[in-house]
């Protein structure tokens, strides 16, 4: 099966961008998770301003703290520190921060029923995107793949908040998460075809 690009946007940055910070970061002694937590507790401050309704400051805030995203790995790699658990540490820091700052703006918004359910459908769509990823790598696909993944949701919502574009912004969140959850779900649906699984799928069973 052909791939399909990983997104819009390189979810890695090039390597002379990012060694000058990741061997200061190294020197410093801070570790991998450390630069994951510092990341989600910018987006929750994020987040924050966004309730308050400075929605300027909120963009900024997000765009900066979400750039650590690049380095927590990058940093792992060049100490010899990468991890399963950082891996999942990352990955569900990753989704609260976007929680975070979706629940502040929904709260910024709350008067406005319309917005309230954009917001909402958002983040079903992050939700979606994140989870069929997950659970097509417990049946051994790799799904990379998608149209408007985390890097992409950053950075259309830290830009749009900085212009004053917030609502067409998440009109746009919440129809491309969507999308991009069904194009993975139709990606693991190619690659993993009649195959029959283990994991109680076609028995009944609850999935986790």
């Amino acid at each position: 099966m052909p791939r399909l690009p990983s997104g819009l946007l390189p979810h890695r940055a090039p390597r002379r961008l990012l060694d000058p910070p990741v061997r200061a970061l190294a020197r410093l002694g801070v570790t991998p998770n450390g630069v994951t937590t510092i990341g989600f507790l910018g987006n929750v401050l994020a987040g924050a301003l966004a309730a308050s309704g400075a929605l300027r400051w909120a963009g900024a805030v997000l765009l900066c703290f979400s750039a650590l995203d690049l380095l927590d790995g990058a940093l792992a790699r060049a100490t010899g520190r990468v991890s399963a658990f950082g891996a999942v540490y990352d990955a569900t820091l990753d989704r609260l921060s976007e929680a975070a700052v979706l629940c502040g703006l929904s709260w910024h918004f709350r008067h406005d029923e319309v917005v309230s359910l954009v917001i909402i459908a958002a983040l079903l769509g992050s939700i979606g995107v994140s989870y069929v990823r997950a659970r097509a790598e417990t049946l051994g696909v790799q799904l990379r793949e998608g149209l408007f993944t985390r890097a992409e949701r950053v950075v259309l919502l830290a830009l749009a908040l900085l212009a004053g574009l917030a609502v067409p912004a998440l009109w746009v969140l919440a129809v491309l998460t969507n999308l991009t959850a069904l194009q993975r779900l139709w990606l693991a649906w190619r690659a993993l075809g009649n195959r029959r699984s283990n994991t109680g799928g076609d028995t009944g069973e609850v999935a986790p």
